[in-house]
């Protein structure tokens, strides 16, 4: 069994869920988490997300304490930073880390909104830090974005790049530290489509759902959206563009319907009302229904990787 261990910063749901990746790898996971009263809440749900990898919980292999200075540093590998998405906590949590942890370990944070070159730019040893992004939920969705900073050392983002791979991740590779790196872009460009279309009044927040859903979306679960053009064509994709791509939103604020919507306090299911109302038997159900939709693609994902790879 590998003896091989990660130390985690924040034991909240993606901290929950990227130890379960480890831990269903055969790694030890080590997780400073100051909220001891919750530690079994959260040994539970690492639990539950190791079993929806197929892996078997040990408990043995799962050590929390309250701090970084409590961690033990002989057979870890990395460690990931996956406190709240607040600039000064992040900021506060890599000044810590740049002195305590021992110089050979690389450092990553789970940051989706913060540059990896701002989160540690008063660190010492910021050329072993990088950002290890994972998408919610971390064990469900494969990829992870390896950002390399400003002052990364590159060896350091191919070090993180190979473990990712270890552990069963499809790791993606980001050669500059932009904002929203390679795959919020992409997505934050859907999004500001997707709302353009509901302001104009060209289709209900449930039309644009089913359109992405049984449409394009769908198709993306068997190939990207290059690999795609490519069975159809790029001279079809280019004509397409050229007609489609004057009239789309180019804004550099978001829209009025989102604006209007979370200044009166309608956040979605933390609130218990976005653009729909949500009970929490409902929320329950819908989460239970995403995941389970989200475990059926990952098998088939794995599935067409393994055929192809024969």
């Amino acid at each position: 069994m590998s003896t091989n261990a990660i130390g985690i910063v924040g034991l909240g749901l993606m901290g929950c869920d990227v130890a379960a990746i480890f831990l269903a790898a055969g790694w030890h996971v080590q997780a400073a988490e100051p909220d001891s009263a919750n530690w079994d809440a959260r040994r539970e749900r690492v639990s539950v997300s190791v079993g929806q990898l197929g892996g078997d919980f040990r408990s043995e292999r799962l050590r929390v304490v309250e701090s970084v200075e409590a961690l033990e540093w002989q057979n870890i590998k990395l460690v990931i930073e996956a406190a709240p998405e607040q600039l000064e906590l992040k900021q506060k949590i890599f000044a810590e880390l740049d002195r305590l942890v021992p110089p050979h370990i690389p450092i990553g944070s789970n940051a989706s909104g913060f540059r990896i070159t701002d989160i540690s730019c008063s660190c010492q040893s910021r050329n072993r830090m990088a950002n290890l992004h994972f998408f919610a939920p971390a064990h469900l969705v494969p990829v992870v974005e390896v950002v390399r900073g400003e002052f990364t050392d590159p060896a350091v983002t191919e070090a993180l790049y190979d473990i990712m791979k270890t552990v069963g991740r499809m790791p993606v590779r980001v050669n500059r530290d932009v904002p929203g790196f390679l795959a919020n872009r992409i997505q934050h460009a859907l999004m500001r489509e997707v709302f353009a279309v509901i302001d104009e009044g060209l289709g209900t927040v449930e039309d644009v759902d089913t359109a992405v859903r049984y449409g394009f979306g769908f198709r993306y679960v068997a190939a990207g959206p290059i690999l795609q053009k490519e069975f159809a064509g790029l001279d079809t994709h280019i004509s397409a563009a050229r007609s489609i791509y004057p009239s789309l939103s180019t804004s550099a604020e978001p829209s009025l319907i989102l604006e209007e919507v979370v200044s009166e306090g309608r956040l979605g299911m933390k609130t218990g009302r976005g653009f729909w109302s949500w009970t929490p038997e409902q929320i329950r159900q819908e989460r239970e229904r995403y995941e389970r939709t989200l475990l059926a693609a990952l098998k088939l994902l794995r599935e067409s990787r393994a055929s192809t790879e024969q």
